[in-house]
């Protein structure tokens, strides 16, 4: 629901463009290996009449990645989501969940084989750079949510075979595996469960990279002692500038490099500034989705109508919109307390990111600019971009079977 909503949101507040950086940023841009490691992109490939390969506008119909703009954001590849929402945790809800994320896997394995020319599947950071190096972009796939395999820890040997390297055990709630930092009951477990203990030991013998984000501060704090690789976090922020409980705070940043981990900085507005709560407009937002049902649903035709309701309801109730400067405050203060060894880029694009003048990825070399004005080298900017996360990557993997 929360990700429908900020589709919608998003298609309606957009405003233009920002400029295009200088031509020399562009250069150093583009000499970049460059890796987005959340990208919800995938709940878009059912989508009726979305086609990857069309230049979309989010100011139209609310998506912010596609082919044409990962080139014109010089983004080489990144992590594409197998994301799956909470479920009833019983057995026909574990099984719902299960074939929903079997499904979105499949999906993006779908959209690779249908443009070859353009995208490759990669399960290696090795395999991520010859890729890139031949100008296609890669496409690894991660698993925001465990629920899929809920309390059968063997699926997750049948989503590595689909290509998973990436897991993270919770969301938005608590489940079986550990609690989440957002679910408003609290804590379950205070962290990991035993089921979750165990996902951690079996995710580090198959050589899989464990992400905390979403996950509550306990889940990290046992998730950090238990696991023998680093871990990542893969769309996450700084409490520091944000107090948020999604956001880490600096002493834990401190302990996530300690141990090799990396954080990735994500572009969600409600965890960038502080958004009132306002009943009305979110009956109105509630009704609009049952009008014409979630963006990722709705008849192609529906969309002016809809994009037109919304507009009025943004207009009688708005809501303040986090900027390019909030998302640089936490990317400098990440770098500034972990280390730059330590800080990646996942925006948490088509799943709720975008901001004021970094509405889609597009906007990437603007991410550059700024690293460049700070004084970071290019070899600083390429960690930040890829080298981080592509070195957690082979970390975990380097683990698999022992």
């Amino acid at each position: 629901m929360r990700a429908l909503i900020a589709l919608l949101f998003a298609a309606a507040a957009a405003p233009a463009l920002s400029a295009p950086v200088p031509a020399k940023v562009r250069a150093v841009h583009e000499r970049m290996l460059t890796i987005d490691t959340h990208l919800d992109t995938p709940a878009n490939f059912a989508r009726p009449g979305w086609d990857i390969m069309q230049r979309h506008d989010v100011a139209k119909d609310g998506s912010q990645v596609d082919y044409p703009r990962m080139v014109e954001g010089g983004l080489d590849g990144g992590l594409f989501a197998v994301y799956t929402a909470q479920n009833a945790r019983t057995p026909e809800g574990r099984a719902q969940a299960r074939d929903a994320a079997l499904k979105r896997a499949v999906e993006i394995h779908e959209m690779v084989a249908a443009h070859p020319q353009q995208f490759v599947m990669v399960t290696t950071p090795d395999e991520a750079r010859k890729v890139a190096a031949s100008g296609k972009r890669f496409v690894f796939v991660s698993m925001e949510n465990g629920v899929p395999f809920g309390q059968d820890l063997t699926l997750m040997k049948t989503f590595y075979d689909l290509g998973v390297r990436v897991m993270s055990p919770v969301h938005f709630l608590n489940n079986d595996l550990g609690d989440s930092s957002t679910d408003p009951k609290g804590p379950e477990w205070h962290g990991l469960s035993p089921i979750g203990k165990a996902f951690v030991a079996r995710a580090n013998a198959m050589g899989i990279l464990i992400d905390q984000s979403h996950a509550s501060d306990e889940v990290f704090d046992q998730m950090l002692a238990l696991s023998k690789a680093p871990i990542i976090l893969t769309h996450s922020g700084c409490k520091a500038i944000y107090d948020h409980p999604r956001n880490l705070d600096d002493a834990r940043l401190k302990a996530l490099a300690a141990k090799g981990g990396v954080i990735q900085i994500n572009a969600y507005n409600a965890y960038m500034i502080d958004i009132p709560k306002n009943p009305e407009r979110d009956a109105a937002m509630a009704a609009l989705q049952a009008k014409y049902g979630g963006a990722r649903q709705r008849a192609p035709g529906d969309e002016a109508a809809a994009a037109a309701e919304l507009k009025a309801i943004n207009a009688k109730y708005p809501v303040p919109r986090a900027t390019f400067d909030d998302f640089l405050k936490h990317l400098f203060h990440a770098i500034e307390v972990a280390g730059i060894d330590h800080v990646g880029i996942g925006p948490d694009m088509d799943g709720g990111g975008g901001l004021v003048g970094f509405e889609d990825i597009a906007s990437y070399p603007k991410v550059t600019e700024a690293l460049l004005a700070k004084g970071y080298s290019e070899a600083d900017i390429q960690k930040v971009w890829s080298g981080n996360a592509l070195r957690v990557m082979a970390q975990a993997q380097a683990l698999r079977g022992s």
